[in-house]
């Protein structure tokens, strides 16, 4: 039978407070990498912004409730710096920023597909002009003569998509500014950009208005009343 020499209680105590200090020392540490990790994730992106407030001198539309702005990027410059190499205006494509504020304390649906830009010319006539996709305006963007011609499917009867890598890049600059949310919730706000095919003529948007049809309350589905914003700027 061996006998082994007890430790005093004060050799316990420093070895627990050790054993203690080491412990806590492990648990910051590992705190400190998963902040850290957290940090560098990526921020999701979110579908609207509650906060985002337009210029009160841009031309809007307000009743039941609901205000529409429309802000138009007709200068180059000012596109540019927005959309970068894919510059819409660049090919006679129109960018719109839409504002889509909801003061009342129930949703408001948007049917964004029937929105679209009322050209109206000197002579009396008028032309309505539906928005297009970002995928749209990004292969416009790609490719501003035209299509370089379509490629052989490897397969009989099913035509082949071509691999356009240069369109997709611009349509993964288009799309996340783009406006895609059709529900305004109560006392928010959702915004986003149109394009619209102007045929080069960027003077047309001087006498354009844009038009939304289709809004209604939820729940009961109340249809308002349409919207219509002015397109040009108000005389200085």
């Amino acid at each position: 039978m061996h006998n082994f020499p007890l430790k005093s209680g004060i050799e316990i105590l420093s070895w627990n407070s050790s054993f203690m200090i080491r412990l806590n020392a492990l648990a910051l540490a590992a705190c400190l990498m998963c902040s850290s990790a957290l940090a560098q994730t990526p921020a999701a992106k979110h579908p609207s912004d509650s906060s985002a407030t337009p210029n009160p001198s841009i031309a809007h539309d307000t009743h039941e409730g609901m205000t529409v702005t429309a802000d138009p990027y007709a200068d180059r410059a000012r596109a540019k710096e927005k959309f970068g190499k894919a510059n819409p205006v660049e090919v006679g494509i129109l960018p719109v920023e839409v504002f889509l504020r909801n003061e009342t304390d129930h949703p408001i649906r948007v049917n964004i597909n029937t929105i679209q830009l009322e050209i109206h010319f000197q002579n009396g006539g008028r032309q309505d002009i539906g928005s297009l996709t970002p995928a749209e305006a990004a292969y416009s963007i790609a490719h501003p003569h035209g299509p370089t011609g379509p490629k052989t499917s490897r397969l009989p009867g099913i035509p082949s998509s071509g691999g356009d890598k240069k369109s997709s890049q611009m349509e993964a600059i288009l799309s996340p500014l783009a406006l895609d949310g059709d529900i305004v919730a109560p006392m928010a706000t959702v915004h986003g950009f149109l394009f619209f095919d102007l045929d080069r003529d960027m003077s047309l948007a001087n006498t354009a208005v844009l038009y939304i049809p289709d809004a209604a309350a939820i729940p009961g589905n109340k249809s308002l009343m349409f919207f219509e914003v002015p397109l040009a700027k108000p005389p200085q």
